[in-house]
């Protein structure tokens, strides 16, 4: 490494963030909307569960076409969620209980009532032309290529003022940048470090590999599944050089922690995005095992989620990036997936185990973990009793083309959106047992779910045997155990029908981690060599259980249903 690139200090490696959904989180004004005062409000809480870094998403001014990834002012906060100085009285707050700020970047595309996009739009020889993508129609007047957006339907929007179509990959009103243009990327770095001089900790990067398009724009010839034109524009042939000058200017010098949230994504290159030697990013975010109930490849159809797979993903990705020096961002919810709860476990009548089983599960992974809001009490999948009770445009619109184009009936499309929209995680946050789950005073923007008298803050925060207590103790334990930092990785439990088991071990300390992901007995045995490398003789200590059982770590263990158990032994 060049002097003038001083080895990154790694911190956040025994750390865990906690993802705040805004909209969702914590009411003061009675709006209906969470704000940023509503946050500033809870750190108190935030700090007794152990967090070190507060993930907070976009409060940007927006039209919110998609809750706030639809920027309008990259300098301005959105009045629906507060003023600056709310702002600056959160960073002041954190900084005064020794947490850190991670914010949202949405850079990839910006929404198209963005200055930017509007004197882009005027004409063909406005200065902002290029802050854009912009092509002629195809011969037949049809769009420029086959593209798909994300969210359903063609990736390009016909502009009639210029007779050109502009690229937008999700929704159409969410304009890709042109990050060829060399103003453009300078304009997205000075506004990085207006946010770094502010105070700002660190960033999250929505779909930042997606920035670097083929220039050629080809249609897409289907050989690849699937088809719809994002082996084009995914990890791109610039994208590394443009997230290396992000580096050189901002992240490295701000001493910043950054994670690269990746579409469709190769190990190679999350290794290449998070290892030091790269000047990329502190860690990312990849969505593979969160794929394994996606028949072909497809989110709006539904199976069971294979289990073999979510182990196969997991391991590969703890291998291999320990391999490259890569590092990973940990986590089966966020706001834009079903609760894991109710999708990889039991949200009924194993609710409390299969949520302790899961965080075991994943907190004894070699990575950063986070937390979404309301996961730390095992917030399921709500109660949906009607399409008219959902706000996510990607779900409404899909119940729609479930309908008109797959031949899906109403009730067919309905029971595939409950499952799969990403409003299961965006309901507000159950702190208590009042009105509102005491999310607000007012009518709340999205639906509390009908069961949170039973499951809230408060009642979880008196018991002693809750699951946000055993969040506590696993955020605890990653400061305090050092082989669930550098700890190798290595899986133990060779296709078991039932159980997730692994070890990671660092010469001095061995961790074992063993869960029954099923609703049933079963019983598992530590391979013979691992046993008598590591465990023979030893004194093994039960650091975490999530039953009444207090069991001694033996080579044949017996597990009852959603069982989670995690050893440590001193080598």
């Amino acid at each position: 490494m060049s002097a003038n690139h001083k080895e990154p200090s790694t911190w956040w490696k025994k750390s865990t963030v906690y993802q705040v959904y805004p909209k969702s989180f914590n009411d003061t004004t009675g709006s209906g909307t969470g704000d940023i005062r509503g946050l500033t409000e809870k750190l108190d809480y935030l700090r007794h569960l152990g967090i070190d870094i507060v993930w907070l998403q976009p409060v940007y001014v927006s039209p919110q076409r998609d809750n706030g990834y639809d920027v309008a002012d990259y300098y301005r906060i959105n009045p629906d969620f507060g003023t600056m100085e709310d702002f600056d009285e959160l960073l002041a707050e954190l900084k005064a209980r020794d947490m850190k700020l991670m914010i949202d970047i949405v850079v990839n595309h910006s929404s198209t009532d963005h200055e930017w996009f509007k004197q882009s739009r005027s004409s063909k020889d406005n200065p902002y032309r290029d802050y854009y993508i912009w092509r002629d129609p195809a011969p037949d007047g049809g769009v420029p290529n086959n593209w798909q957006s994300k969210f359903g339907g063609p990736a390009w929007q016909y502009d009639e003022q210029t007779g050109q179509y502009y690229l937008t990959l999700f929704d159409r009103t969410q304009a890709d940048l042109n990050w060829e243009n060399e103003e453009v990327r300078k304009a997205v770095r000075d506004m990085i470090k207006f946010w770094a001089e502010k105070g700002v900790d660190g960033f999250r990067m929505d779909v930042i590999n997606l920035i670097s398009k083929d220039q050629r724009f080809p249609d897409d010839d289907g050989s690849v599944s699937p088809g719809d034109g994002r082996k084009y524009y995914t990890d791109g042939p610039r994208v590394h050089e443009y997230i290396t000058e992000m580096y050189d200017e901002v992240f490295g010098p701000y001493n910043m922690v950054t994670v690269g949230e990746m579409s469709s994504t190769t190990l190679e290159h999350c290794i290449r995005y998070s290892n030091p030697a790269s000047r990329e990013f502190s860690m990312t975010f990849n969505f593979h095992h969160l794929k394994v109930d996606y028949p072909d490849g497809q989110k709006w159809e539904l199976m069971p989620y294979d289990f073999e797979s979510l182990k196969q993903l997991f391991s590969e990705w703890q291998t291999g990036m320990q391999a490259g020096g890569g590092w990973n961002a940990l986590f089966l919810n966020n706001h834009d997936q079903p609760r894991a709860l109710s999708r990889f476990a039991d949200d009924g009548d194993y609710r409390v185990e299969s949520a302790k089983m899961l965080a075991t599960t994943l907190h004894g992974l070699q990575g950063t973990p986070y937390v979404y809001q309301g996961e730390e009490i095992g917030m399921p999948n709500p109660v949906w009793n009607d399409i008219s009770e959902f706000r996510d445009i990607e779900s409404t619109n899909m119940y729609r083309l479930l309908q008109e184009e797959r031949g899906k009936t109403a009730a067919e499309a309905f029971r595939i959106v409950k499952e799969r929209s990403r409003d299961n995680s965006r309901t507000p946050m159950q702190w208590d047992g009042s009105a509102n789950a005491g999310f607000t005073t007012g009518t709340p923007w999205l639906k509390v779910d009908e069961r949170y008298p039973s499951i809230h803050v408060e009642e979880q925060m008196a018991d002693p045997d809750s699951i946000y207590h055993h969040y506590r103790k696993l955020i605890a334990l990653r400061k305090e155990v050092n082989v669930l930092t550098d700890g190798l990785y290595e899986r133990l439990d060779d296709a078991h029908p039932e159980v997730f088991a692994y070890a990671r071990t660092n010469g001095n300390e061995t961790l074992i981690v063993v869960s029954n992901f099923r609703k049933q007995d079963t019983a598992f045995q530590v391979p013979e060599a691992v046993w008598n490398n590591h465990i023979a003789g030893k004194s093994p200590e039960l650091l975490v259980s999530n039953t009444d059982a207090k069991p001694e770590l033996k080579q044949q263990i017996t597990l009852s249903p959603y069982a989670s158990y995690m050893w440590l032994i001193q080598q």
